[in-house]
């Protein structure tokens, strides 16, 4: 069967997250409803990650089997048709070997949250930044994120839900970047990884937020880390500011 990767965006505010839910909307179910649409049966696609509820993306990979060749750019357009008015759409598609996994396959993730410092609410970002009243040392934060840097036992920053095998996680990308923007500043959280553990970008994050604030001295954040127990972690950042940015592969299926 032919088979096809897409990229995809998407707002999570709407969604219970990624995975197909039997009573509550998710983006998979969207798309795969979608799919049906296109060529009728039980279709069922699988993505190099599983965001949660309320989780946003820019740049999501999944793959689908069809059961005829389509040309990917009629295939995207077919697709963003059938999921309007759904904030979800196809931004590149392309035909991959059957060996291809949107999962298995990448070799790299990477995901920004954004920290909106303003006492005011986000009224045009509502939704897709995490609001602190402020104000927040980012220089203390990027100091805090360095020790994160490298091979860890990540369990501080681990949910207990989470289902990976191993704890044991190697961050290739810890940044902190403060930008002044008309809505106010914002801080920018980058991190990049071949995987990450359930909700260890937002463990991270609430762990970060308090150093900024100066609850926590930036050293604080090894010490939690070397803990590796998940009552040493910060508080958990809310979904709203957590967006997946993009995911490799070798070789890139949409140069």
């Amino acid at each position: 069967m032919p088979r096809y990767a897409l990229r995809i965006e998407y707002h999570g505010a709407p969604f219970a997250g990624w995975q197909r839910q039997s009573d509550q909307a998710s983006v998979q179910g969207a798309i795969e409803a979608a799919l049906a649409k296109l060529e009728p049966g039980e279709h069922t696609i699988a993505a190099a990650g599983r965001t949660d509820a309320g989780v946003h993306a820019r740049a999501q990979v999944a793959h689908c089997d069809m059961a005829k060749a389509w040309e990917p750019f009629r295939l995207s357009e077919a697709l963003n048709h059938h999921l309007r008015p759904e904030p979800v759409a196809i931004t590149a598609c392309a035909a991959v070997p059957e060996d291809f996994h949107a999962r298995f396959s990448a070799t790299w993730r990477s995901y920004t949250y954004r920290i909106l410092v303003r006492r005011a609410p986000p009224v045009l970002a509502g939704g897709q930044v995490w609001r602190v009243p402020g104000p927040l040392d980012a220089a203390a934060m990027a100091e805090g994120a360095a020790h994160l840097l490298g091979k860890h036992d990540f369990t501080t920053f681990r949910s207990a839900m989470c289902q990976a095998a191993s704890p044991v996680k190697t961050l290739d990308r810890c940044e902190v970047e403060e930008v002044a923007t008309e809505a106010g500043t914002e801080i920018r959280l980058h991190l990049s990884a071949r995987s990450f553990l359930h909700n260890q970008v937002r463990s991270i994050a609430g762990s970060l937020e308090r150093v900024g604030r100066g609850a926590w001295p930036p050293a604080r954040i090894a010490e939690a880390l070397a803990a590796a127990d998940r009552a040493a972690c910060g508080p958990v950042a809310p979904p709203d500011g957590l967006i997946m940015t993009g995911v490799g592969y070798d070789p890139d299926p949409f140069a």
